[in-house]
């Protein structure tokens, strides 16, 4: 059993694949593509290479709490990523993970170039850590 996250973007995803233990991330990297469908064919991929039997969407919502388009975005993805993987999916929050992977770069003498090749998987494994210590609370 493995979780992925997915850091959904306009032009970059992030991706974080946990272990097996459920307790780390143990592969990230992020798809290029504009368009969903061609983003679900890598996530598909993925799932299939890492064995994912659980999907975690970040659901932007505003500062907040409320819904704003790009969380309704983010919804609708959701619902084709149910459609194209029958796997489950939840909606996280994922408000300031994007300010918190840069903040570590950056720290990590990353400059801005360096940053955005991989800001959205550290995004993305921020998520997914997140949730995995949410599961284990809840056991």
């Amino acid at each position: 059993m493995k979780i992925m996250a997915i850091d959904y973007g306009d032009a970059h995803t992030g991706i974080a694949i946990s272990d097996r233990t459920l307790t780390l991330t143990g592969c990230s990297t992020v798809i290029t593509a504009y368009r969903p469908d061609i983003v679900i064919a890598e996530v598909q991929k993925l799932i299939a290479e890492h064995g994912v039997t659980e999907l975690v969407l970040g659901h932007p919502l505003n500062m907040d709490g409320t819904r704003g388009p790009r969380a309704e975005k983010a919804e609708g993805f959701a619902e084709m990523l149910r459609t194209a993987t029958s796997l489950p999916v939840t909606l996280w929050d994922e408000r300031r993970t994007t300010i918190a992977a840069h903040n570590i770069l950056m720290t990590n003498g990353k400059n801005a170039r360096q940053r955005k090749k991989t800001v959205d998987a550290v995004a993305a494994s921020l998520m997914l850590e997140g949730y995995l210590t949410f599961r284990k609370k809840q056991l």
